[in-house]
């Protein structure tokens, strides 16, 4: 179980905000598209919780399903779209099933969200605002909460004597399978970092450590 904070959104999936295009809020279009590919979302509030656990950066893993390229808009291009069931607990033990509402950030134009926060699927419960602890129970433990900025900085630095040995041909494969495995022997703690990360950390060091 992974605890955090309610805090704000942007108001784009509630319908909230007064500049969306999307006046009945983006969850409440896309319903009807998760609907028709298996996921119903009938019982939930049509607007996200989000909850923040920052410091702390939230990977996650093997989501319960993936919906790609759903083209829900005419004013965004498709998305894809993964779901984690969780159960949600309040601090005043009120407790819900809920989902993990995660648009993929490479098919996403805009509103994107932290690391630090996760955007959550669940049915209306009183008392809950900016500020409210919600914790989050995965019996499958795919939530993980890492120290990101601590754990990108310490890969960084581990790279550095390594591609100034090697220089160019460090790069020459870039294969995740066969990073992290090279990892697993040389490097294990960056394990806990997600692809993307790997992928960034990568292209620091190659900016930083190779001649041009």
């Amino acid at each position: 179980m992974i605890t955090g904070h309610v805090v704000a959104g942007h108001g784009v999936a509630s319908g909230r905000s007064t500049s969306s295009p999307y006046p009945a809020g983006t969850i409440c279009l896309q319903m009807p598209f998760f609907q028709a590919l298996g996921l119903d979302l009938s019982n939930c509030f049509s607007g996200t919780l989000n909850v923040s656990f920052a410091p702390a950066e939230v990977v996650l893993s093997q989501p319960d399903m993936t919906f790609p390229n759903v083209d829900w808009s005419e004013h965004h291009p498709p998305e894809t779209f993964s779901f984690w069931r969780v159960e949600m607990v309040s601090a005043s033990q009120q407790r819900a099933k809920a989902w993990i509402y995660r648009p993929h950030p490479e098919t996403k134009q805009r509103h994107w969200q932290p690391p630090t926060v996760l955007e959550v699927l669940a049915p209306f419960q009183e008392g809950l605002s900016p500020g409210s602890e919600v914790s989050l129970n995965d019996p499958q433990q795919r939530l993980q909460l890492v120290d990101g900025v601590r754990l990108r900085a310490r890969l960084l630095e581990f790279l550095k004597f390594r591609v100034l040995a090697s220089q160019s041909s460090f790069f020459s494969d870039n294969n995740h399978v066969d990073r992290r495995v090279w990892l697993k022997q040389m490097h294990p703690e960056a394990l806990q970092l997600p692809d993307q990360d790997l992928d960034r950390v990568w292209q620091q060091a190659q900016m930083l450590y190779t001649e041009d």
